[in-house]
């Protein structure tokens, strides 16, 4: 099977603007969650992590691209600056994941004509990668909050298929009005900013991000990361709720280890999904516990970014790739005492060690997980 590397990304944030900025910040402890007054958005004040209104101004965009798309753009930018692949090449593809892209311009306009349009996820995806002049139909992976490690597996197996040699995987998502008021109707939103695994969690926080990854079955130099392995499952339980026992994201993990070709005494660190709901992190410890993972530092990195949707999964593999390079794991911000029934190895202060192997896990509704192992050469 062809080894996948990765050879660029960038992190697009309100923490920063590059990959380096947003993990030197993230040592710091600083968070982009603050509090919120938008009645346009919430008519009540909520926690989130948001770019400055100004920093995408669609009435400043000469070229018509919405805030989601700019977003796309300006961390795929970011990451092809740092390599010699070239969208134009005929062996690279594009892939964008994202949980509801455009969703927002339906708050302000009916769902006819030019809006339906360009809600349609796949117009998105064309405008970005015309921007860059891909050559290649892009791919769009929407799959509620595993799309970002979906995509990341989609472009692996597309190298490794042999029918491509670099993958730019791209995701992103905005905080509007539609978004969040969803996760208020399932009563999902935190008052506070968000506390993963801790005994006082009640919810999660949103934020806004995008996140790159390119993927190329070259290696940029002997310190490359490989994405060495994954796997996805499904709970097939219930609409939003997640397994209450944890065995079929196990069975995601136990694959995606397998696949990898690595055991539960191989794993340095987990960077979970860690929500900071009830059940999302019960199921998780449930999981981890199940693979024989309960003593590996793990963290959740929702309490500096949010929740990214589309882009956690991407934007948190990043951190995870510097945290490897740099064999360090960063703390669980909002984390002080645990919640969950079985025991895990959380991590509250920042970890030094020699770390080669992450494990980095995703869930979302509709019952779906995803794993994936990380590799140091």
């Amino acid at each position: 099977m062809r080894e996948v590397f990765i050879v660029a990304d960038n992190i697009l944030s309100p923490v920063g603007d590059t990959s380096d900025e947003n993990f030197a910040r993230l040592q710091d402890g600083v968070s982009g969650i603050k509090e919120h007054h938008h009645p346009a958005t919430s008519a009540q004040p909520f926690y989130a992590s948001l770019f400055n209104s100004d920093v995408f101004s669609t009435e400043n965009n000469r070229q018509g691209y919405t805030k989601f798309e700019q977003m796309l753009i300006a961390s795929v930018s970011g990451a092809l600056a740092d390599c010699d692949i070239e969208a134009t090449e005929n062996e690279t593809v594009f892939i964008v994941s994202t949980t509801k892209g455009n969703i927002g311009l339906l708050e302000n306009s009916p769902y006819t004509g030019p809006i339906k349009d360009r809600v349609a996820l796949p117009r998105s995806a064309k405008l970005v990668a015309g921007h860059f002049k891909f050559i290649n139909q892009p791919i769009v992976v929407s799959n509620a909050c595993i799309s970002g490690l979906l995509a990341l597996l989609t472009g692996m197996r597309l190298i490794q298929s042999g029918r491509y040699e670099h993958a730019v995987v791209a995701g992103a998502d905005v905080v509007s009005q539609f978004v969040l008021s969803g996760f208020q109707s399932f009563q999902a939103i935190s008052a506070q900013p968000c506390k993963p695994f801790d005994a006082e969690r009640n919810g999660l926080t949103l934020g806004e991000g995008a996140g790159t990854i390119i993927l190329s079955a070259r290696k940029k130099d002997a310190a490359s990361i490989r994405l060495a392995g994954g796997s996805v499952s499904n709970d097939a339980n219930h609409i939003s709720g997640p397994s209450r026992t944890g065995e079929e994201l196990f069975h995601a993990i136990h694959n995606a280890m397998q696949d990898a070709d690595v055991s539960s005494t191989c794993i340095d660190f987990i960077s979970a999904h860690g929500t900071a709901t009830i059940y999302n992190d019960e199921m998780e410890a449930k999981a981890f516990n199940l693979a024989n993972l309960q003593t590996v530092p793990v963290n959740s990195l929702k309490g500096y970014f949010g929740h990214t949707l589309g882009a956690a999964g991407i934007i948190e593999c990043v951190v995870s790739c510097q945290s490897l390079k740099h064999n360090l794991v960063l703390p669980t911000l909002g984390f002080h005492n645990s919640g969950v029934s079985k025991p895990l190895n959380i991590c509250n202060r920042i970890e030094t060690g020699i770390y080669n192997n992450c494990l980095k896990t995703a869930s979302g509704f509709g019952g779906c997980n995803a794993a994936v192992v990380l590799r140091k050469q």
